[in-house]
């Protein structure tokens, strides 16, 4: 038995770009804050068991970039994140037009998965919910909110390397040179990894749509702590965005001499 062969894809329309992003935002979300709401160690706490800790919440948000990379990267790129979009902007892979409408559907994704933990976990009453109040939602803080009491110093160079690092895999594993086929692959093991040591710090940031959803939702302290999850993120990527662009021209106009000898 055979299969007719899929049609040659049209070429994704501007609001079909937009709604990618916004539905793989959302799923990222979703899936962290979701993870860290009812399956994460705090749960515990509320005296419901944990099925999982950090390690858990790490693999469920790697797991969630490698399924949106493949569902909505054809579509968008599967950015998924503000920062990601800003480090290929700079790198000359996304137009500056574009960067506006990607982060505000973003943004709107994000909230939205936030608010469907929320939805989620006031049907349960008064355990997962004050649990989930309590915590902010997952959201990132320094100091006083840090999971390990690290201060603002390190959130500072946690964020800034740590998104420098993801952004800077994504973009040599979907350079020219590369297989975007396995891309997804390689990106999710590398958050995994980076989430595993931010997560004690800061509750790993990386991403300002994600940060900015929770901290709407966890209240005044952690909306105070936000300008930090866009700013420094902001700036890893801008240093990944601007070096990937430098290293790949020098590769490749070393690459090209070496051919013509």
């Amino acid at each position: 038995m055979t299969f007719p062969a899929a049609p040659k894809p049209a070429r994704p329309t501007r609001a079909g770009k937009w709604a990618a992003e916004f539905a793989g935002t959302f799923l990222l979300t979703f899936g962290l804050v979701g993870a860290a709401t009812f399956s994460a160690a705090h749960v515990a706490g509320a005296g419901t068991p944990a099925p999982v800790g950090i390690l858990g919440v790490a693999l469920a948000l790697g797991l969630t970039v490698i399924i949106g990379a493949y569902a909505f990267g054809p579509i968008s790129g599967g950015h998924f994140n503000p920062a990601v979009s800003l480090g290929l902007t700079i790198a000359g892979r996304l137009s500056w037009r574009d960067l506006p409408e990607y982060v505000i559907s973003q943004a709107l994704g994000a909230l939205l998965g936030t608010t469907a933990v929320l939805g989620i976990a006031a049907g349960a009453g008064h355990t997962f919910l004050s649990a989930a109040v309590n915590t902010g939602f997952a959201s990132n803080g320094y100091g006083g909110h840090s999971p390990g009491g690290f201060g603002i110093v390190s959130a500072i160079i946690v964020e800034v390397v740590g998104t420098a690092v993801f952004v800077f895999v994504i973009l040599g594993v979907t350079n020219a040179r590369s297989n975007p086929s396995v891309a997804p692959f390689p990106i999710g093991i590398t958050l995994t990894l980076l989430l595993l040591v931010a997560i004690p710090v800061d509750n790993a940031g990386f991403n300002p749509a994600r940060s900015l959803a929770t901290a709407v939702f966890g209240g005044g302290p952690w909306m105070g702590q936000l300008w930090l999850f866009v700013v420094a993120p902001a700036v890893g990527a801008a240093i990944a965005g601007a070096s990937n662009q430098f290293l790949f021209e020098t590769a490749t106009k070393n690459t090209d001499a070496s051919d013509g000898q």
